[in-house]
């Protein structure tokens, strides 16, 4: 027999229903959604909001744990421990690398995939390696190079598939030949740490390219005579913006920017979270170089640039709030809808919807996680 959730309003893809009770069924899916009180257990969050899991489409590490570390028991322990982050998929993010190491971390992921018990493996970000060293960010510029066909067909295939979503910088070599070919594989490219012009970056759109990495980082910025990547990212039609909401990477007034550009169904909530996510003040690292985090950031030691970040997605959806940029239903969408859509993966999470899994947070007003259910099982509690 069914179970149900009632609460003060559930959160829908285009609506929010108040008031209403959400079925989930003995198969941990999503069943109907009732405003007349039906029969069967009823857990009651009468005070609190419903909305799907949210899904992290740029997340390094978390917990001590990096994706490039190449150890699919620290990976379970990702998975884990997004749940008290309101997070139930996500895709492991690679940094620049040499091909050896992007090939191993491929392979692992793509043989032991579906083994975690926390929040899913959706697929795959490959962030990089073909950017360019002006705006390099923490990925390391040795092992930077032109877009290779051969290279992301092989990280394809040892992956199973699972490569989704790679990075590449818009004004390198063989850019149109690279796009084309992962467009065939269903394989999203973003555009990232660039110097390119607007035209290259609308180039690199018109040939397949459709989300913009963490705008306003690691680009060319907004010129009246040269737009750069930022006005690409605001201007042009059909993309997916990234942004990092933890107050440090970019200011609310351009994030507003962002959202008035883009509108909500293409403003993108990530966190680019590195390994020290959840572990408090103190050093740490991001692939081969050493980082301190103190005062909310995570910097490279040697030259104090941001290294990442370590936001929670669930405290991205609370700034949304708390800046009042938008109101908690939509923030939770830029977290949920809108990075599923971007990767087309709104087919199976972002989204509440009978059939799908449940996977859900239970929010207060300000958006502050209460509770994160995965497959209709309650798996973490404030």
């Amino acid at each position: 027999m069914s179970n149900y959730i009632f609460a003060k309003s559930i959160i829908l893809s285009d609506r929010e229903v108040e008031n209403a009770y959400l079925e989930i069924t003995d198969d941990g899916q999503f069943g109907a959604i009732l405003t007349e009180k039906p029969d069967g257990t009823i857990v009651d969050y009468s005070d609190y909001h419903i909305g799907p899991g949210l899904v992290d489409t740029h997340i390094h590490g978390y917990a001590s744990h990096d994706v490039m570390d190449n150890d699919f028991e620290g990976i379970k322990v990702i998975s884990e421990r997004l749940l008290s982050c309101g997070v139930t998929s996500w895709l492991p993010t690679t940094l620049t690398d040499t091909t050896e190491n992007l090939d191993a971390v491929c392979e692992t992921i793509g043989r032991h995939a579906g083994e975690e018990k926390g929040a899913k493996i959706q697929g795959i970000f490959l962030e990089g390696p073909f950017f360019t060293e002006k705006y390099k960010g923490a990925q390391n510029p040795k092992y930077m190079s032109d877009p290779s066909v051969e290279k992301l067909d092989k990280w394809h295939r040892l992956s199973d598939g699972l490569v989704n979503k790679i990075a590449i910088a818009p004004e390198r070599d063989g850019v149109e030949e690279f796009i084309r070919f992962a467009k065939e594989k269903k394989i999203h490219t973003a555009l990232a740490h660039s110097d390119a012009t607007y035209e290259q970056a609308k180039k690199a759109v018109e040939i397949g390219a459709n989300i913009f990495v963490h705008v306003y980082n690691g680009m060319s910025g907004l010129h009246h005579r040269e737009p750069g990547m930022v006005g690409a990212a605001l201007d042009l039609k059909n993309v997916f913006a990234e942004v990092i909401c933890d107050g440090y990477h970019v200011h609310p007034a351009a994030v507003e920017i962002v959202m008035k550009a883009r509108g909500v169904d293409e403003t993108v909530l990530i966190t680019d979270c590195m390994r020290a996510g959840g572990q408090g003040e103190g050093a740490s690292r991001l692939g081969e170089f050493e980082v301190v985090v103190k005062d909310g950031t995570a910097r490279l030691k040697h030259n104090g640039s941001l290294a990442g970040s370590i936001l929670e997605l669930i405290q991205a959806v609370e700034h949304i709030v708390e800046w009042g940029l938008a109101s908690l239903s939509d923030a939770v969408r830029m977290a949920s809808l809108a990075p599923a859509k971007s990767v087309s993966i709104d087919h199976v999470c972002g989204q509440i919807a009978a059939g799908r899994a449940a996977d859900f947070i239970v929010l207060d007003d300000k958006g502050r996680l209460q509770a994160t259910y995965l497959d209709g099982v309650k798996r973490f509690g404030a």
